[in-house]
């Protein structure tokens, strides 16, 4: 039976997901984009994106610039800890810097309108060819399928945004002590609020065992191949009224240059999981690259379980957090004694792999979805067939190495790299 604090905060999240409703309803009635005020400038709200358990992603068009950004509005109705929560998303954007991951371009948190608690802006790039689920989609309504090549060209880019994640570095120094209470604080930023909160908050994150205290690349660590660059920071262009965002044309290039507060010798490895990887947080960019977002569920991946109350809070966060069919098997019965790991997100991997091949989840099945089967005890038991195609006994093979029901069991991601190549080349 759901604690009475759970039903609350449904009733909390129904009730916000109305408001946005709503919103976006009366704008199309009158004919006339909403509006919405931050950091001093105007937004034209032009239409609904996508929609989370939590938050609502919008079109959204400066009024002044007409440019166009992916705006992620978070309701965060519990006040401080709900705020502190979303920004650990922010500090994720800001801690990987990879070409297959998306960048942040700012954030900001403003006062609930109505009142009622707080909520968090993140300006994100906007990708308008959408997300791998997308194309997913468009398979089954066209009656297509992706050509091989192109589908394990889009995994392999994945992939290399999740081995940012899983191969992150935290430079440890003198100074790590001191800035370790929040990775943004330390970045240069003209949102005085967000600073101000961050500043009130960093102070209690050591004590928050759901999400281990994150080590930001302000503070000098890296992602793969240690290489970074300098967080984004906004600035004005008078003359022209436009915000420009420092970075983006070496981020849009590819061209990052080695942090050089970074020292290998005092780097030590920190692998980080995404926790939620399926094909809708894969966006396309206008090159057609794959490039990795939503990183709200982030957290150091290692996390030993040692107690009842340690696995069973980690099976309500994976349950709130992380898709079911994605989920991995460890996610779902956490035991005492068992540590886990990356390797959550192989298992993910090999999920939506298979997605992309016959456009649902090794998971979502005639048995689970229509004739009352749980889709738990399918991925358990690592219980999926392959649908006849005319795909390669190499992608399919790559794709049974993933979904291992023990973690052991299972490649890292460089494994799953080297083998994606491997079926690469196979089919040039």
């Amino acid at each position: 039976m759901a604690q009475p604090s759970q039903l609350f905060r449904v009733l909390d999240t129904f009730k916000d997901q109305v408001k946005d409703a709503v919103w976006a309803l009366s704008s199309c009635i009158c004919q006339q984009s909403a509006k919405v005020k931050i950091n001093g400038r105007t937004f034209n709200i032009i239409k609904v994106l996508g929609e989370g358990g939590f938050s609502f992603v919008y079109l959204a068009q400066d009024e002044h610039s007409g440019r166009q950004f992916a705006l992620k509005k978070i309701r965060c109705p519990t006040g401080s800890d709900g705020v502190k929560e979303a920004m650990r998303e922010v500090e994720a954007y800001r801690r990987f810097k990879h070409p297959n991951i998306i960048r942040i371009l700012d954030s900001a948190v403003v006062q609930d309108p109505d009142g009622e608690g707080k909520i968090v802006y993140l300006f994100l790039p906007l990708y308008k060819r959408g997300n791998l689920q997308d194309r997913i989609n468009a398979n089954v309504v066209n009656r297509t399928q992706f050509p091989e090549q192109e589908m394990v060209r889009l995994f392999k880019g994945t992939c290399e945004a999740v081995r940012a994640m899983h191969k992150y570095r935290a430079v440890v120094n003198a100074n790590a002590s001191s800035s370790s209470n929040s990775g943004a604080a330390a970045a240069p930023s003209r949102n005085t609020q967000h600073q101000q909160h961050q500043q009130a908050d960093g102070d209690h994150d050591d004590d928050d065992e759901r999400f281990p205290q994150p080590e930001g690349d302000a503070e000098g660590g890296y992602s793969y191949d240690g290489v970074s660059v300098p967080l984004m920071t906004k600035h004005k262009v008078e003359d022209e009224g436009d915000v420009v965002f420092d970075g983006d044309e070496e981020l849009a290039k590819g061209q990052f240059q080695p942090n050089e507060v970074a020292d290998p010798r005092k780097a030590e490895l920190v692998p980080y999981a995404h926790r939620d990887l399926k094909p809708g947080n894969v966006m396309i960019s206008d090159e057609g690259q794959p490039i990795l977002m939503d990183f709200g569920s982030t957290i150091k991946a290692r996390i030993a379980i040692e107690n009842r109350s340690q696995a069973l809070l980690q099976q309500d966060i994976a349950a709130e957090q992380s898709t079911m069919a994605y989920r991995a098997p460890e996610l779902f019965d956490v035991k005492t004694g068992q540590t886990l790991d990356e390797k959550v997100d192989i298992w993910s991997l090999g999920c939506t792999l298979f997605a992309l091949a016959y456009s649902h989840s090794p998971f979502e099945n005639t048995q689970t979805t229509e004739q009352g089967g749980s889709i738990a005890m399918a991925v358990l038991n690592a219980q999926y067939k392959h649908p006849q195609s005319a795909y390669s006994q190499g992608l399919k093979d790559l794709i049974d190495s993933m979904l291992k029901a023990n973690p052991a069991d299972r490649p890292d991601i460089d494994q799953v790299i080297e083998t994606t190549d491997r079926v690469l080349r196979s089919l040039s």
